[in-house]
């Protein structure tokens, strides 16, 4: 019986993507490239200048937490498969194989490696990373093979890092640590493709949940509409399309919220002091909801956090969390807000837009990238794979560190 590895080292080998396949490529590139200029001024850009490309294109792009997220993994898929892509001279073919990997491995890892505290989009993305690389270097099956088993040791990240600048750098050391296994593979290193199953099996993987067949990225990519934690993509987008326009702020006595348990995994800072916090607290998500029209790149600073009014609605935020949930989207949200005087409004949702249930339209694309930054939609009006990297070295230039072939 073969290995896991070299399974999906074939079936990466051997991939022609369809149409929609293509388009969800070029999708990711458009919407990696936006986020990641987005944080051109942000300071991980200074922090990570000595970092490979690869390392230091996916960090920033994760910085803003904009970036796209596979539901059935729970990983940032893009961000480490676009980079580590690019790095490599890769284009959409070479990106989809390692997307595809990426899904199939963090599927494989289940929810319960990521609710035992594991970052599945570097745990799952060292590997992929590894994939897009290899592809684009034009490796063999057998050398895909052994890239993805030399990327095993680096598969590694952890949830306590949410809310700092660990938590984009440890998803730039995955796609880095992809792009070096695939260069060493092609020098002629050997690994036994065996580590996939072994390591798999070690932090709670079932191999035999591997399937290889379906489109090229199983279940789609979920795009974010607000730059935060998926786990706040609902609840803020049920404020913002149910609650009735004119409720004052100051007039909230108490704000509850209910829902399933897992789907608030990764939300670990209750009470934010800074914008990185603020993204994964559910209630700071609330109370950007009620206080901002748009809860944009502005709604996550320090500043805003630290607004008296924001700090005293998070504050009277309690959060039911109801038990189960094996995904970020389980159930649904249900949030009531009750005013001074009683007055009492409720809302509810099951799918925030963007996610794969209900797929961003072009327009909801067009005002995300434009939210980006004023000069991004012209700089990706017509962007290429092959023009990509050069755009990014352009705008996030760095001493890059690059691993011998």
């Amino acid at each position: 019986m073969g290995s896991t590895a070299g399974t999906l080292a074939r079936w990466a080998h051997e991939l022609v993507p369809d149409a929609e396949d293509l388009a969800l490529a070029q999708r990711s590139l458009v919407d990696t490239l936006a986020v990641t200029l987005a944080a051109r001024d942000d300071d991980l850009v200074r922090i990570s200048a000595g970092l490979p490309d690869a390392a230091r294109w996916a960090a920033v792009g994760h910085v803003l937490d904009f970036d796209d997220l596979h539901m059935e993994s729970t990983a940032h898929i893009s961000v480490v498969c676009v980079p580590a892509t690019l790095a490599a001279s890769g284009d959409a073919r070479a990106y989809l194989a390692g997307a595809g990997v990426m899904a199939r491995i963090g599927t494989a890892l289940g929810w319960s490696h990521y609710a035992s505290g594991w970052h599945a989009t570097c745990t799952a993305g060292a590997p992929a990373a590894a994939v897009c690389a290899a592809v684009a270097l034009g490796l063999s099956s057998e050398q895909i093979a052994t890239a993805i088993a030399l990327a095993v040791p680096a598969a590694g990240g952890v949830q306590r890092a949410f809310g700092t600048s660990g938590k984009s750098l440890q998803v730039g050391f995955a796609a880095d640590a992809g792009v070096r296994a695939a260069r060493l593979a092609a020098a002629g290193a050997t690994a036994d493709p065996a580590a996939l199953d072994a390591w798999l099996r070690l932090v709670g993987g079932d191999p035999g949940r591997i399937e290889v067949d379906g489109p090229a990225v199983p279940g789609g990519l979920a795009i974010k509409m607000f730059p935060c934690c998926y786990a706040l993509q609902r609840p803020i987008s049920a404020l913002r399309e149910q609650l009735p326009d004119g409720i004052a702020t100051e007039d909230v006595a108490e704000i509850e919220v209910r829902t399933p348990a897992g789907t608030v995994q990764p939300l670990i800072h209750h009470r934010p002091s800074t914008g990185l916090q603020g993204k994964f607290s559910m209630e700071y998500a609330v109370a950007a909801a009620l206080l901002d029209a748009h809860p944009g790149f502005g709604s996550f600073t320090d500043r805003a956090v630290t607004r008296a009014e924001a700090q005293r609605l998070v504050r009277l935020v309690t959060v039911d969390e109801t038990p189960g949930g094996d995904w970020l989207l389980a159930g649904q949200v249900d949030i009531a807000l009750t005013l001074r005087g009683g007055a009492r409004h409720a809302v509810r949702l099951e799918l925030p837009p963007g996610s794969p249930g209900r797929p961003p339209s072009e327009q909801d694309m067009s005002a995300k990238i434009a939210d980006c930054g004023d000069d991004v939609p012209a700089l990706l009006s017509e962007v290429e794979w092959k023009r990509a990297a050069a755009l990014l070295a352009e705008h996030l230039p760095g001493t890059d560190q690059k691993e011998p072939a």
